[in-house]
C-alpha cells in the first residue's frame, strides 16, 4: 500500500520536480560552476578551466573590473531603493483611494492604473525616451509654464538613475496597487466599525487596523518590488545603454557587457552569482524585519 502511495507521488510530482530541474535548478548550478571557471563564452564549456575564487577577487578588486562592478551594484542599490520607497507608499495611497465605496468609478481606476502594467517595456522606454527629451520633451515644456528652466533628465549623470526609476514606477505602480487593494479587501469592516464607536480617528484607524493588517500584503509587494527593481534591463539597454558616464550601469546591463560584449562568461557567472547571493540576504532582511514587526504587534 505504501509502495504503491510512494510511486503515486513519483508520477504526479515527477514531471513538475522534472520541469522545475531542467528550468530553474540546471542553469543556475551551472552559473556557481562558471563563476570558478576562466571561460569564454565564444567557447564550449570543454574550454573552461577551474581557477576558484580568482573571478570573485577580481570583480572586489581595485582594478578597472572591481570599480565597474562596484559602481554597478550602488547604481542598482540605489535604483532598487528608490523604487521599493516611492511605490509602497504610493500604491497604498491609490490602494487606499480606489478601494473608498462612497467614491464613485473605484473599478475605474483600478483597470486604469494596472493598464501601465500591461504596456511592454519597449513600449514605455520608447515613450519615456521621447518625454524626456532636453529640447522637444512635453515635460520640460509643462515645467517652463510654471516658470522652471528645462531639466536634464537622461542627459546628465546626476539625474539620469533618477529618470528611470521614475519610468519604472510609472509602469509599475497599477500592479502594486492591485495587491494593496487585495489586501484591503481582507480586512473585516467590523473592526472599522468598531473602531468608529470607539471615537477613532481616520488616521487612528489606518496605523492600528489598516496598517498591522496590511503587512503580510506589504510584505509580499516589497519582495516583488525589490526582484523586480534589481532585475532592471530593458529601459537601460533601450534608452540609455549604461550612460552617461556609467551613472545608469545597472548589474543585469554589466553582466550582459562582460558576458555576451566582452565574452568573460566566468566573470559574468561570478557577477551574476554575487547579484544572486546579495537578493538572497535583501530578502532574508526584509523577512526578519516584518517577523521582528509581527512578534511586537
Amino acid at each position: 500500500m505504501q509502495r504503491q502511495t510512494i510511486g503515486s507521488l513519483a508520477v504526479m510530482l515527477g514531471p513538475a520536480v522534472a520541469v522545475i530541474g531542467v528550468f530553474i535548478f540546471v542553469p543556475m548550478l551551472l552559473t556557481i560552476w562558471l563563476s570558478f571557471q576562466n571561460w569564454s563564452t565564444q567557447t564550449g564549456f570543454e574550454t573552461a578551466q577551474f581557477i576558484g575564487l580568482k573571478n570573485f577577487f577580481d570583480i572586489f578588486s581595485n582594478t578597472s573590473i572591481g570599480r565597474d562592478f562596484k559602481g554597478a551594484l550602488v547604481n542598482t542599490a540605489i535604483y532598487t531603493a528608490l523604487s521599493v520607497i516611492i511605490i509602497l507608499p504610493l500604491s497604498v495611497g491609490l490602494g487606499l483611494l480606489v478601494h473608498q465605496k462612497h467614491v464613485k468609478g473605484g473599478v475605474f481606476l483600478r483597470t486604469v492604473l494596472f493598464s501601465t502594467y500591461m504596456v511592454p517595456m519597449i513600449a514605455v522606454a520608447l515613450v519615456f525616451s521621447k518625454l524626456y527629451s532636453p529640447t522637444e520633451g512635453p515635460l520640460n515644456q509643462i515645467l517652463g509654464w510654471f516658470g522652471i528652466g528645462p531639466q536634464t533628465w537622461l542627459s546628465s549623470p546626476n539625474t539620469a538613475l533618477f529618470s528611470i526609476v521614475i519610468l519604472n514606477v510609472w509602469q509599475q505602480i497599477g500592479y502594486f496597487t492591485v495587491l494593496v487593494v487585495a489586501g484591503l479587501t481582507q480586512i473585516p469592516v467590523s473592526l472599522y466599525e468598531a473602531a468608529e464607536i470607539d471615537g477613532a480617528r481616520a488616521d487612528q484607524k489606518f496605523r492600528t487596523i489598516t496598517l498591522p493588517l496590511l503587512a503580510n500584503t506589504m510584505l509580499f509587494a516589497s519582495v516583488i518590488a525589490i526582484i523586480n527593481a534589481v532585475q532592471v534591463f530593458e529601459p537601460v539597454a533601450l534608452i540609455t545603454q549604461g550612460g552617461p558616464v556609467n551613472s545608469t550601469n545597472v548589474l543585469t546591463y554589466h553582466i550582459r557587457r562582460v558576458g555576451i560584449e566582452r565574452a568573460q562568461g566566468g566573470l559574468g557567472s561570478a557577477m551574476a552569482v554575487t547579484l544572486m547571493l546579495s537578493l538572497i540576504v535583501a530578502i532574508v532582511a526584509l523577512f526578519a524585519f516584518f517577523g521582528r514587526k509581527g512578534d511586537r504587534a
